[in-house]
């Protein structure tokens, strides 16, 4: 049997007007440290984002989820909170914020493959 690695996650959301409090689930953001392991997966439909407000600009969100990817991976596009240190990039990403996205709490299991994980974590958050 091999080794359980605990991870964390959170969902992210698109929150289409931050003042009525309404959101999507878009994404999840998963951590794990043992496996050196952050990795991010995101979709968003349209037509349930144009569902709750018909004048939103789907490449507004697209953009920042982008950006989000990129500090993911640490690439050099995802700039100073790129270049961090994984578990840092994490919690950057995970904070609590009041704009248009936005990420659940933080919540923590155990799994063998962070990746398969991520994916599982995405089809019933998310999909």
């Amino acid at each position: 049997m091999q080794d359980k690695f605990t991870f964390e996650y959170a969902t992210i959301r698109v929150v289409p007007k931050v003042e009525r409090e309404e959101f999507i689930n878009v994404g999840v953001i998963l951590f794990c440290k043992r496996k050196k392991f952050v990795g991010m997966k995101y979709y968003i439909n349209p037509e349930k984002l144009k569902a709750f407000s018909p004048d939103v600009d789907i490449e507004v969100f697209e953009d920042y989820l982008n950006a989000w990817i990129k500090v993911c991976d640490g690439s050099p596009a995802g700039g100073k909170i790129g270049a961090m240190e994984l578990s840092d990039r994490f919690r950057w990403l995970t904070a609590c914020r009041s704009t248009i996205i936005q990420s659940s709490n933080t919540h923590s299991g155990l799994c063998e493959d962070p990746q398969q994980t991520l994916e599982e974590l995405f089809k019933k958050q998310v999909l």
